[in-house]
């Protein structure tokens, strides 16, 4: 008898929606994990740091600008 409610699967038809919400989550932490784990503030300076090495080796900043943005970096 269908009267029941549970259509064809009975109880498992609960179960498999459910897994499925389980697993979109799970994806979707994941990825915020894997975006945020890509930003991490150290490269992130390090990065600039660079930039601004690079800027002082190609003369476009003076010795002390040079100094002050690099302590400033490394707060």
């Amino acid at each position: 008898m269908m009267g029941y409610g549970y259509g064809l699967m009975g109880g498992f038809g609960m179960i498999i929606p459910l897994i499925l919400i389980v697993l979109v989550i799970y994806a979707v932490v994941k990825l915020m994990q894997n975006n945020n784990g890509n930003y991490d503030m150290r490269n992130g300076k390090n990065d600039a740091i660079d930039i601004l090495n690079q800027r002082y080796a190609k003369g476009e900043i003076s010795e002390e600008e040079y100094m002050q943005k690099k302590k400033m970096l490394r707060d």
